[in-house]
């Protein structure tokens, strides 16, 4: 363990600069790199056999891609609840004014429901949220998505199977 981490540091020294400026460029923002940055090296660290990584950069830039694509999908489900709440006449000072604790949780919450919800197709995902949180009969769903009424059933019972195997 600890030839892997001067490994991981001797890595760091090299490549730290680098990578900050790649993320930088990829998210918009300097201290959001700085975190995937860290992040990286972290998962780095966690590597059981980082002594046969032969070309480094790419090593890099693979795991900080992961963790790339996680952050901004969060900062897209982020920004898509607020505008939600925006045009449902709501006041992003609802989100605002919860502590940081339970705007973190309520995050959480819609970002667990929509991994939960990815793997279902498109008619699916759609009509088990206007199903659940819409309201909407099975019959408005059906118009609203242009498929029949039993095409609707057939999607909420398999998004319900799904979330239920994925739970």
């Amino acid at each position: 363990m600890v030839m892997q981490s001067a490994l991981v540091g001797e890595f760091y020294v090299e490549h730290n600069s680098w990578l900050h400026k790649w993320l930088s460029k990829k998210v918009g923002s300097t201290f959001d790199a700085a975190d995937l940055t860290q992040d990286t090296f972290m998962r780095l660290l966690s590597k059981v056999e980082t002594e046969q990584i032969v070309e480094p950069r790419a090593y890099l830039t693979k795991i900080a891609h992961g963790l790339m694509a996680n952050f901004l999908r969060r900062r897209d489900i982020e920004t898509a609840y607020l505008n939600a709440l925006a045009a449902l006449g709501g006041s992003q000072d609802a989100y605002s004014g919860q502590s940081l604790e339970n705007q973190q949780i309520l995050l959480e919450r819609i970002i667990a429901l929509d991994c939960m919800l990815s793997g279902l197709s498109h008619n699916a995902r759609a009509a088990f949220l206007l199903h659940r949180v819409d309201g909407m009969s099975y019959a408005e769903i059906a118009l609203e998505l242009g498929v029949t009424v039993s095409s609707i059933k057939k999607y909420i019972a398999k998004a319900l199977l799904h979330c239920a195997s994925a739970a």
